[in-house]
């Protein structure tokens, strides 16, 4: 990729790549891969032909689709009416220039770290001691989830918040996702990514920091946080890693409920019982990643299978395609599977499940400071007493009213507010 790079070619269409003067000079040279690798930090832009977004077009008219399912609620899956309506707005009306000239608003780049080019989103704030943060997506989704959040991280002032509220923001795409290329080789697993995400904030420049994440950006800050890196003051999570091994062992094993746990805990593992059962999509990319090549053929194939992630969020996307939006519009979840699909990464992006080797929800054993934000209709809701357990150093829990797994994307300003509060307490001359 480094050669289609100088060339100005990639599987991802026309861009642009050069150092910026601004950014970070390089730090190091080193081998990777067989090749030359350099610290440089290199802008990025992204643009796809007509000819794509047109075979795009005409895969999706081209569709052969299932009968109706037998039941009358979502238990059999992605609904026939709902993808209909998505594939239907996706030919019809659904505008990609329109959001791939947004993102090349954003400032965009590509560094070469462990081998592997990484694509990440930094903008730094204009207000003086801004607090730098990490911010990694998951499955379904990529850096498109934290595109809301930007300007109220970046410009407090200009959305209610505080100068002393502001962040810098680094929001990179995890290795096999979005414009981040493929690994060709076995290894780059969550443990490795949280390595790689601390090299880019020091050649970024930035000596302390924190980072947040969900679904697996939830997994990876917390390895960071095992890890500790220098400089690392503290994480956030949206999806904690809290579940006690006993309590995981045994709704592996389908045990009945256990004895001795509170209401809130009893709710969690009513929540996890159903989440471990219905997890199928996770199950088979874990261990046959290379079988859904069905994925990298049928845009709309992949749609149906991106959009059954869990049921509150199908049951929100859903509504968005009857004409209700709550949180996520249309435009908004065409963006994302679009981005998949013109990238060709259902199978690289899948390939991360086979990689890893973590529980999704056990505690990770993090020590340095953490904070929790709840939501919801998040796929469970973490019990303070086992976040506690799993996080020694908790400075902040707390439970808010709205809310889902992709919480940065649904309710931007709220979550924009947890990330303030929450890492207050880490700010230099605050006292929490």
């Amino acid at each position: 990729m480094m050669l289609a790079l100088a060339m100005g070619l990639t599987s991802f269409g026309t861009i642009a790549a050069a150092r910026q003067p601004s950014e970070a000079a390089p730090i190091h040279e080193a081998m990777a891969g067989g090749r030359k690798e350099t610290a440089a930090i290199r802008p990025f832009r992204v643009h796809f032909s007509d000819a794509e977004l047109a075979d795009l077009r005409r895969r999706i008219l081209a569709t052969r689709w299932p009968d109706k399912e037998t039941v009358s609620d979502q238990s059999q899956g992605v609904q026939l009416a709902t993808i209909q309506a998505l594939a239907h707005y996706w030919a019809a009306d659904y505008d990609w220039r329109k959001f791939e000239n947004r993102l090349n608003t954003i400032p965009q780049f590509v560094t070469t770290i462990d081998g592997e080019d990484i694509h990440f989103i930094h903008v730094r704030s204009k207000h003086k001691g801004a607090l730098p943060i990490i911010l990694t997506h998951g499955w379904p989704g990529s850096f498109i989830e934290m595109l809301k959040i930007i300007g109220p991280l970046t410009d407090p002032t200009a959305y209610g918040g505080k100068a002393e509220d502001a962040f810098d923001v680094v929001i990179p795409s995890i290795p096999g996702y979005g414009f981040s290329s493929k690994p060709t080789t076995t290894g780059w697993d969550p443990d490795r990514i949280a390595r790689a995400w601390d090299v880019l904030m020091k050649r970024l420049g930035y000596d302390e920091y924190v980072a947040q994440g969900g679904d697996w950006g939830a997994i990876i800050t917390d390895l960071m946080g095992v890890q500790q890196p220098k400089g690392l003051l503290g994480i956030h999570s949206n999806m904690p890693g809290t579940v006690p091994i006993p309590i995981h062992q045994a709704l592996t094993c389908r045990s009945p409920m256990l004895p001795g746990l509170s209401e809130e805990e009893q709710r969690a593992w009513n929540e996890l019982a159903y989440v471990y059962g219905h997890i199928g999509y996770a199950e088979l990319m874990g261990t046959r990643p290379q079988t859904l090549t069905g994925l990298a053929d049928s845009p709309v194939g992949l749609a149906a299978f991106m959009l059954d992630h869990d049921a509150k969020s199908l049951e929100l996307i859903s509504r968005a395609f009857a004409g209700q939006p709550e949180g996520l519009s249309r435009d908004d979840v065409l963006d994302n599977i679009t981005l998949y699909w013109l990238t060709n990464t259902p199978i690289s992006s899948a390939r991360l499940y086979w990689e890893n080797k973590h529980p999704f929800f056990t505690a990770k054993g993090v020590k340095i400071p953490a904070a929790i934000s709840v939501f919801p209709d998040e796929l469970y809701q973490a019990p303070e007493s086992w976040a506690k357990q799993a996080y020694p150093n908790l400075i902040y829990f707390n439970r808010v009213n709205k809310g889902g797994h992709f919480a940065a994307w649904e309710q931007p300003a709220l979550f924009t507010e947890e990330l303030r509060a929450a890492f207050k307490p880490l700010r230099k001359g605050t006292n929490g």
